[in-house]
């Protein structure tokens, strides 16, 4: 896995900017919300799917994961973006990085992979896709990488830190992203 480049340090830049100008301007995010699960982990409303400035070099069709914001973004023209909610790795599997939509797929058949199964042995060896199936409606799997950007069949982990490295979109939000985004597009990491 390649790691960030100065590129990819220049698009948070961008997306500083743009988050400072957003602060001024009086718009933010709601606060976290207090409420626990029974594992004692925030309940997360997904953040609502928003066009937003963009400053940065990358074309529109590139994806841009802000893992610390949790929050992924789509590049359109004329220097916008679209900002989705995303649940991410959590901590011990982090990751960071430039790489590629190497395939999609919709209702996507799950086979966790042996790093996992070393690890969480309960899991089934294959899952059928649909609706019970942890990759929700679509996945886009990253070149190179175990990774995939994919739905989620547990909406409320949108917005935390708790996916072996995966991005976690809610099932409307990927299958938007899916007929946005093509096979080749880069996507762009950042811890």
């Amino acid at each position: 896995m390649r790691h960030i480049s100065a590129l990819a340090t220049l698009v948070f830049a961008g997306l500083a900017a743009t988050s400072a100008a957003e602060a001024a301007g009086g718009a933010s995010l709601p606060p976290a919300p207090q409420t626990l699960t029974s594992d004692e982990r925030p309940i997360a409303d997904p953040a609502p799917r928003e066009i937003v400035d963009f400053v940065g070099p990358q074309k529109p069709g590139t994806v841009i994961v802000n893992t610390s914001e949790r929050r992924l973004y789509y590049v359109l023209p004329d220097h916008q973006a679209i900002k989705y909610g995303v649940g991410v790795g959590r901590p011990g599997f982090e990751w960071a990085g430039v790489e590629h939509i190497a395939s999609k797929r919709e209702w996507p058949d799950w086979t966790p992979p042996s790093q996992m199964l070393e690890r969480r042995p309960d899991l089934p060896r294959h899952m059928a896709g649909g609706i019970d199936n942890p990759l929700g409606a679509r996945a886009m799997y990253l070149s190179g990488t175990l990774y995939r950007i994919h739905g989620s069949n547990e909406p409320d982990t949108i917005g935390q830190a708790v996916s072996s490295g995966c991005i976690r979109m809610t099932n409307d939000d990927v299958v938007d992203l899916y007929d946005r985004a093509k096979i080749g597009a880069t996507v762009i990491v950042m811890r």
